[in-house]
């Protein structure tokens, strides 16, 4: 069969039942597109010597009738600061870069555990805290739609990957918007669960305390709802995860708040008519969409959210022999100021997020979604750390990045779906909030909203 690439869970799934092809042919399919393509994107930090093995058990199971799930002999990618048996785990330094786990966290082993074949590791920027995908020790990330911008970040290898048509599906993190941005910025679905629905354990250090979540990248909604399902689940490694409920879809016409801007923070024109294309969308759906402004006060927490990642990396050079040697100089700067920072700073910050949590809960009593942009900013050049300027407006590091980092903050499910693109071609991303746990509700929301949609369309790259 030609075109395998392009195949995703779903479809594989059913070809590999048909008969039509197998994880054998597929995996070696995608290795020889990674080493022809990737040069050009930098997507992968690292090949697994091990995919041909386990694809060649997954097609033996499936010719004996033994699939584990659907994600059986499905090929994905893993971002490289999460950790996978026998390959790096380098975290986009230098700092890590010979380090080599010898067991799967529990998000990659319950992948393995469900037929997944693990294909690589894909890039990210060092110790995942950036909003673009570079690094000093491993070079920078391209955009499949135009190599010369960035996918975003932190997430962008494993974006890059899936919209490319190196991967069938990508898991990535997302400590501030890491998986939602990049899914915005290459045309995919990407989802970051509630604080707990996906337990973790065995893994990097979280720098961003509980905020970091993992989740998957696929192209179709449908895809993401069977590699979540795989992904999701308690485990008593993970205390959090113990107390997920299950909150199926209301089953009635969801109540929507739709949030253009927030305060007086810029966002691209075209970003703001495709969000709006969007909204039409759901309310055709028969969903109550009502705009209005975001009626939490960001401002505290705005200001406090650079001290997190300061902070964590303080502690990781406290315990991290060769991190002042090995690690890049603007990390070494951010571990200095996070050292600096006050234990009254510091409670104050966790105090303050305290209190979002509990203000966010209630919104959600009355309402069962917030729709916003995923990023302020289409993507701009590969190698520069952040955009300086939207819509005319100077801004700085995070300016990109408003809608996405108090989700994270308040612990709440959102997920990224693609809408109208840009007058470029380049895609553009819409993310919706949902409750506590409402992940199946959104993912839900994602489907019925693809339906009405154009489907998947490629990158003129993935042809090369």
């Amino acid at each position: 069969m030609d075109d395998l690439w392009k195949l995703g869970i779903a479809d594989l799934s059913r070809a590999y039942a048909g008969g039509v092809t197998d994880p054998v042919e597929v995996t070696r399919d995608l290795l020889a597109r990674i080493i022809r393509i990737d040069p050009a994107l930098n997507a992968f930090a690292a090949l697994s010597r091990d995919a041909g093995r386990d694809a060649a058990d997954s097609a033996a199971r499936l010719r004996e009738g033994r699939a584990r799930s659907p994600l059986e002999g499905v090929p994905i990618a893993a971002k490289d600061n999460l950790r996978v048996a026998g390959m790096p785990a380098a975290w986009g330094s230098a700092v890590f870069a010979d380090a080599v786990p010898v067991a799967d966290e529990i998000p990659v082993a319950r992948l393995r555990a469900a037929g997944a074949v693990i294909l690589g590791k894909t890039r990210t920027p060092e110790f995942s805290v950036d909003g673009h995908t570079a690094s000093e020790a491993f070079g920078v990330t391209r955009n499949p739609w135009n190599p010369a911008l960035t996918p975003g970040g932190s997430s962008g290898g494993s974006a890059a990957a899936v919209a490319a048509g190196l991967a069938a599906a990508g898991i990535g993190t997302d400590g501030g918007g890491s998986i939602r941005r990049p899914a915005g910025h290459t045309g995919l679905y990407g989802l970051k669960p509630t604080i707990g629905a996906v337990a973790r354990g065995g893994g990097l250090p979280q720098l961003l305390l509980d905020f970091e979540v993992i989740g998957g990248l696929t192209r179709t909604a449908s895809d993401l709802r069977l590699l979540h399902a795989a992904l999701a689940g308690p485990d008593r490694r993970d205390p959090r995860s113990r107390f997920a409920p299950d909150q199926p879809p209301p089953g009635r016409p969801l109540r929507v708040l739709l949030v253009e801007r927030l305060g007086d923070a810029p966002c691209d024109p075209s970003i703001r008519a495709s969000l709006a294309g969007a909204a039409a969308r759901l309310s055709e759906l028969g969903h109550e969409v009502v705009a209005g402004p975001l009626p939490f006060d960001l401002e505290p927490l705005n200001a406090e959210w650079p001290d997190f990642a300061r902070i964590g990396l303080a502690w990781l050079r406290s315990v991290t022999p060769g991190f002042a040697a090995h690690a890049s100089a603007n990390y070494v700067e951010m571990a200095d100021a996070g050292d600096r920072v006050p234990a009254t700073a510091l409670y104050a910050a966790l105090d303050a997020v305290r209190r979002l949590r509990a203000e966010v809960s209630v919104f959600f009593e009355e309402w069962d979604a917030i729709v916003t942009p995923s990023a302020a900013a289409q993507p701009w050049p590969a190698g520069e750390a952040f955009p300086t300027e939207i819509d005319g407006v100077e801004v700085g590091p995070r300016g990109h990045a408003v809608y996405t980092g108090w989700v994270n903050l308040c612990g709440h499910p959102a997920i990224t779906v693609p809408a109208a693109p840009d007058g470029d071609g380049m895609p553009i991303g819409v993310q919706i909030i949902g409750d506590l746990f409402a992940e199946e509700t959104l993912l839900d929301l994602a489907g019925r909203y693809e339906a009405g949609g154009p489907g998947w369309r490629w990158p003129a790259l993935s042809f090369s």
